[in-house]
This record gives structure tokens, C-alpha cells and sequence, in this order.
């Protein structure tokens, strides 16, 4: 039995009957964490095999006296932190399958896992926005596109759950900054804030999600740990959020009395303004009791509920990175990674043409999964490209290089039939911000945060792929990074560039088969990549203020009538797909789209069929198109499946100071295709 909101509801009155025992003290403690985060940690830079950040579930609420259980947490978002666990490929690279199907199966396997570590709660369904996508946290999320960031991370939320763990989604709310997130304050008008920023947090509470955490940052210049407006008047009120909030760690919580007024249920990890000082609070009546009587009901109903609900397994220990898990990894690698170019064909590589194959770059041969802050995942092994694809063409000879001369390398690639350049990004130049000054003990240099050089490559990647592409036209680039990597520096050097994202501890499999032929490409961006960055938004990474605009990524770009340089969306292969027989029907509440795809190739392969919705006369300014539905389908050589994509017709509102409005009166435009460039897409006119 699936936890769902219906079921959680049918624990109100034992919850309140259980508060109206409790002291004050005891309701309190139910809202303040209990695990010394500095103690649990020995370094972020070094932890050992057995200790590091959550290491093991952090418990917190939980009422020994009145068996309410207690909440064991557990972060994310590539896996389970705590101990050894399957690391899957990051939240960015999960985005690129859009394949909410397989997004639900990873919350499944995530979840079965935390149930073997002895843990009940998630906190890893990250889908913050990325306003500019050189925010070092944006690999935790799932795209620039809010709907798409929406599904995703629903699905993920219904795959956690079904295994009876509380799924939290964070961080509520415009977290899009790291090295300022402790202090700057975010700025948006109504519609902004609404349709870009919220929409996606509210198809996860409508979803079923279970808890919601709140962002360090401020927003209109108060914390969001303590900001009444978002966790009272709009998640609890509004959109009727039945679970509790719990604050980010730490630092998320700044003010006693404001936080618990504001509708801040739990103070997490450890307890600095709850506790002691929240009962003072309310005795010296600056809280009053029935904010904390609210809060402990909220709490101990989602803590029986999600008790008591049938397991639809057992989850022994040996469940923890096993076989499944792992190849479920591998499996979403290989559906993730993105074919964004192949001039030539030159991929895939020629197995039996490939006798010498060079790898080069000192990412080839580099573990690298992700960042090292809290979503970062200690997996059994990590496959490197360099080892699949020595694994994979164990009859051929694989040569490594890591790059320190990019004329040694060209000669080395000079005298191999295919080359590889493996380049990008590791924990060092994008995660989470982590400074010695944030107190973590015996740190002393810092770590991760915003993108510090651009968002295109490092200099000595671009000489190197330069140098290298210009002595072998074998050569293919594969890009390691959390968000857009600008290529058009570099990109007419080498034949073939794919994306891989952190593709988690299967990845260098994925990358092998892919380059080689035994797996199709089918991944697609949820980014956009420009030519210059002048063209996104631009925003200063250390400002005390700032204001986001309704328009970022291919949505402002399309304002601007500026050409990327791929397109949102967009994702090659090794077959060809043709859309045809589009058409757009209204029945009842539901715009659907339907469309045949057939692959005119000859390789089976999977096409996601995009549908994207414009007006054009509305009387507010609208993207001139948004993503409103997609569907990743199969389809083998030479045949074609018929795909449907249903639209409510209430996402075709815009939020007014009044409420959301659907303008029955104007034209829209459908757009059915492979990605948001109109090249790659049918426009047919309709009304509703």
C-alpha cells in the first residue's frame, strides 16, 4: 500500500489525539533534529569508507512514550549517502532520458536501499531551477525547464514513496546560487515567481510528496527558512500541502520565534533555535502553542502513516547495491548520454577497425561522479571511461594519456584508429559550496561552488581538443559536466562531441557502448547551449540581491530571436526518426497531441516526442513556445508507434494578481516534435 495523501489524512485524529497528550517540551522535541552534524562528519575532502556526511540515517522528531516513530534521513540525490550505496548518474543526467518511467524505477531502488539502511525519509528530490546554468548545484536538478523539471521529479517522488520512505523536495524556494546562498535575497514579480519558480514545487505536493525543505537564500529579503508567505499562506494554505516542512541544515534556520511562526515544522540536523528556546518562546508568548500543536500534528501524522502502510517487500541488507540496482544505473547512463554531434558518422567507432584506440584527458581516467558536498555518493566501485572502454574492446590496445602535451597527444592520436577526449568538469569547479569558514572541522580549502571561469571548457581542454582533432578525424568528445558546456570554440575540430553529464559509478560502461556501437544514443538536452553567454541571464554569483526574470534559457532566447547553438531538447542518434500524421484534438479539460514516429533507419532507437504550446495574441507577455508534454518511446528499425501527449488545459493559464487565468479567446499554436528548435517541429494552430 502506497502512502498516499488520502492515507495520510486518515491518520488526522489519532495524530491529535496523541499532541493532546504531549507537554510542550515533548511537542517540541519533535520538531528539533538531534545529530551533531560537525560530530558525524570526520572531512568532506577525506571521509573514510565507514564515516562521512550521513553516513548513516539522521534521526530526528519521534515520541518514545507514545510510539510515534522517528524520522531516519537520508540524503540524496544520485543515490543514498549513507554508507556504500548505488550511485546513479546526477539528477542533470536523469533529466536528459526524459523518461519518467525509469525516473520512478530509481526512486524505487533509492528508497529499497534506504529501508535496508534503517531509514524512512529521502531528502533528494532536489528540483530547483537553474537560473543561469552556471550554478555549481544545478547537476542536483533536472533541467532549465520547469515542466519537464516538474515530471521528473514527480516521478521520482511516487518511486520513493512506493516503498513507504517520505519523500522531501527542495529547496523551497529560488535556490539558485551557491557561494552567496547564506545571504543573498531573491527578487521576483508574481508571475515570475508563480509560473517559473513554484509551478514545478506544486506538481510534487499534487504528486503526493510528503515533506518539503526549505533554501538557505532569502526571498523578498527574509530567509525562506522563516518566510511565512511560502511555507504558510502558499504550501500549506493554498496548495493544502498535508505533510511537514523541515529546514535545510544548519544554517537553514535563523530565528526562533520567526521560523516557528512562519510554518517551519523541524529544525534539522541538530537543534540551535528549536529546542530549549522554542519552549521559552512559547511560554513567554511570543509563539503561540497552536503553532506548535499545527506542526507536531503534522509531523506525527505523516510519521504513523507512513508506519503503518503495508511494505510491498522486505529490504534486506543485501539489497544495497546490488546486481539490479547497479545495472538500473547503467541503464540510465545509457539512456542519458547525448549525441549532439557526428559529422561524418563517425560514430559509433568500428569495433573491428578500432585496433588502437587512444583515451585522453585526465578526466578518462578519473572517477568522477558528481560533487563532493551532501548529494555526493560512495558507491562499491566507479567505472572510468578508460576502464570501459578498455573492458568493452579488450582485443583491442587501448592507449591513456591525460593531456599534459597536447602535441604528445596529437601523436598519439595520429597513430590510433579512434580517439576519445574525455573533458569537462569535476567536484572542483562546480557543487556545492563548502568554505573553511562554514565550520566543518579540519576543512581548509573550499570546495565546489558556482562555476568560476565561464561555461565553456578549461583553456588546456580547448588546446588539447584543438591539437588533437587536427591529427586524427576519428575523434570523438566526450563532455563531463553538471549543466551546458559551450562548445562553438571547439566544436568544428572534432567530428563527434557527446555529453555524459556525471554518469554515475556504471558510467564509463555507458560511455563505451555508446561510442561503440552497442547502445543507441537517445538522450536529449534539458538545456539549451549558446553560442555566447551574453545570451542567458546574467547574474553575479557573490550579490546580496537579485532579480529573476520571467524569461531564461531557450525561452529567452526564442524572445530574442537568438539562434543557439543546440537546442533545448535535442539529441541525435545512430538511426534517423521521422514525425508525421501530427494532430491536436481538445477533450473535455485535456489538449492532446498525438503523432506517429517511425524509424527510417536501419538501428532500433528511442525518439522523445516534445510538445510545446504558444499563443499569438495574448494579452501578457508568454514564451512564443513552452514545453507542456513529452514521451520517450521505442521503436525499432524500420517500424513506427503511434504516441499521445495529453495537456491539461489549465497549464495554459498565466498567474495574474487574482489568480491563475486561461484565455479561452485567443489562437494557440501546438508544436509536436524532437526538440524546441522549429526546424525540428510542426506547428498547428488551435483554440480552445
Amino acid at each position: 500500500m502506497m502512502c498516499t495523501k488520502e492515507f495520510r489524512l486518515s491518520f488526522t485524529k489519532k495524530a491529535e489525539e496523541l499532541v493532546k497528550q504531549m507537554s510542550l517540551e515533548e511537542k517540541v522535541y519533535l520538531m528539533s533534529g538531534r545529530t551533531d552534524l560537525a560530530a558525524s562528519i570526520v572531512v568532506f575532502e577525506h571521509p573514510s569508507a565507514d564515516l562521512h556526511y550521513n553516513s548513516y540515517p539522521y534521526p530526528a522528531c519521534g515520541n518514545k512514550r507514545l510510539n510515534v516513530p522517528d524520522m531516519y534521513f537520508c540524503d540524496g540525490p544520485r543515490g543514498v549517502v549513507c554508507e556504500k550505496s548505488t550511485c546513479f548518474p546526477v539528477t542533470m543526467a536523469r533529466g536528459a532520458t526524459f523518461d519518467t518511467d525509469l525516473e520512478e524505477k530509481v526512486g524505487e531502488a533509492v528508497a529499497k536501499e534506504i529501508r535496508a539502511y534503517g531509514g524512512n525519509f529521502y531528502g533528494g528530490v532536489c528540483i530547483n531551477l537553474p537560473y543561469n546554468p552556471g550554478w555549481g548545484r544545478s547537476q542536483e536538478t533536472y533541467g532549465e525547464d520547469n515542466f519537464h523539471i516538474g515530471a521528473m521529479g514527480s516521478a521520482l517522488v511516487k518511486g520513493v514513496q512506493s516503498q513507504n520512505v517520505m519523500a522531501c523536495i527542495k529547496h523551497f524556494a529560488f535556490n539558485s546560487m551557491e557561494n552567496g546562498r547564506f545571504d543573498v535575497s531573491v527578487n521576483a514579480d508574481i508571475r515570475t515567481e508563480r509560473e517559473v519558480y513554484l509551478d514545478h514545487f506544486k506538481a510534487c505536493i499534487d504528486s503526493g510528496a510528503a515533506c518539503v525543505m526549505s533554501s538557505y537564500n532569502k526571498y523578498k529579503g527574509t530567509y525562506c527558512g522563516q518566510q511565512k508567505y511560502l511555507l504558510s499562506d502558499v504550501l500549506k494554505k493554498e496548495w493544502d500541502f498535508d505533510g511537514f516542512v523541515v529546514s535545510d541544515f544548519v544554517w537553514g534556520t535563523r530565528d526562533t520565534v520567526n521560523a516557528a511562526n512562519a510554518g517551519l515544522d523541524v529544525e534539522m540536523c541538530d537543534t540551535h533555535f528549536y529546542g530549549e528556546n522554542l519552549v521559552n518562546a512559547v511560554k513567554a508568548g511570543k509563539v503561540n502553542e497552536s503553532k506548535i500543536n499545527e506542526a507536531a500534528v503534522r509531523i506525527v501524522r505523516t510519521l504513523l502513516a507512513f508506519s503503518a502502510a503495508k511494505d510491498p517487500q522486505e529490504y534486506p541488507r543485501n539489497i544495497i547495491g546490488c546486481v539490479e540496482h547497479i545495472n538500473l544505473a547503467k541503464k540510465v547512463a545509457e539512456e542519458s548520454i547525448t549525441l549532439i554531434q557526428n559529422n561524418g558518422n563517425v560514430l559509433p567507432f568500428s569495433k573491428t577497425a578500432s585496433k588502437k584506440i587512444a583515451v585522453i584527458g585526465k578526466l578518462g581516467n578519473n572517477e568522477n561522479i558528481g560533487d563532493h558536498g551532501s548529494s555526493r555518493v560512495y558507491p562499491p566501485y566507479v567505472v572510468t571511461p578508460l576502464a570501459g572502454i578498455s573492458k568493452l574492446m579488450d582485443t583491442s590496445e587501448v592507449v591513456y594519456y591525460a593531456g599534459e602535451n597536447s602535441e604528445k597527444a596529437a601523436q598519439i592520436a595520429a597513430e590510433s584508429d579512434a580517439v576519445i577526449i574525455v573533458a569537462g568538469y569535476e567536484h572542483s569547479d562546480e557543487g556545492e559550496y563548502i568554505a573553511p569558514t562554514d565550520g566543518v572541522e579540519g576543512f581548509t580549502k573550499p570546495q565546489g561552488g558556482d562555476r568560476k571561469n565561464g561555461l565553456g571548457l578549461h583553456a588546456d581542454d580547448v588546446c588539447l581538443i584543438k591539437t588533437v582533432g587536427a591529427a586524427n578525424k576519428n575523434t570523438a568528445v566526450v563532455l563531463i559536466g553538471g549543466n551546458m558546456i559551450m562548445i562553438d570554440e571547439w566544436k568544428d575540430s572534432v567530428s563527434s562531441i557527446l555529453m555524459a553529464y556525471y554518469p554515475g559509478m556504471e558510467g564509463g560502461t555507458a560511455v563505451a557502448e555508446i561510442l561503440f556501437g552497442d547502445v543507441n544514443p537517445g538522450g536529449k538536452l534539458p538545456f539549451v547551449v549558446v553560442k555566447d553567454e551574453k545570451d542567458l541571464p546574467q547574474v553575479d554569483w557573490l550579490a546580496h540581491e537579485v532579480t529573476y526574470d520571467y524569461f531564461h534559457g531557450y525561452t529567452k532566447l526564442d524572445k530574442e530571436h537568438i539562434e543557439p547553438s543546440v537546442s533545448y531538447g535535442f539529441g541525435m542518434s545512430y538511426t534517423t526518426f521521422k514525425i508525421k500524421s501530427q494532430g491536436i484534438m481538445l477533450k473535455e479539460n485535456e489538449i492532446i497531441a498525438s503523432c506517429k514516429v517511425a524509424n527510417t533507419g536501419t538501428v532500433d532507437g528511442d525518439e522523445v516526442v516534445q510538445f510545446y504550446i504558444g499563443t499569438e495574441n495574448s494579452r501578457v507577455a508568454r514564451p512564443v513556445k513552452k514545453l507542456l508534454g513529452f514521451r520517450r518511446v521505442f521503436v525499432k528499425a524500420g517500424e513506427e508507434v503511434e504516441v499521445e501527449i495529453s495537456c491539461p488545459v489549465e497549464k495554459l493559464g498565466y498567474y495574474s494578481e487574482s489568480g491563475w487565468k486561461v484565455e479561452r479567446d485567443i489562437d494557440y499554436v501546438g508544436y509536436i516534435g524532437t526538440s524546441s528548435s522549429s526546424r525540428d517541429l510542426t506547428a498547428l494552430k488551435f483554440s480552445l
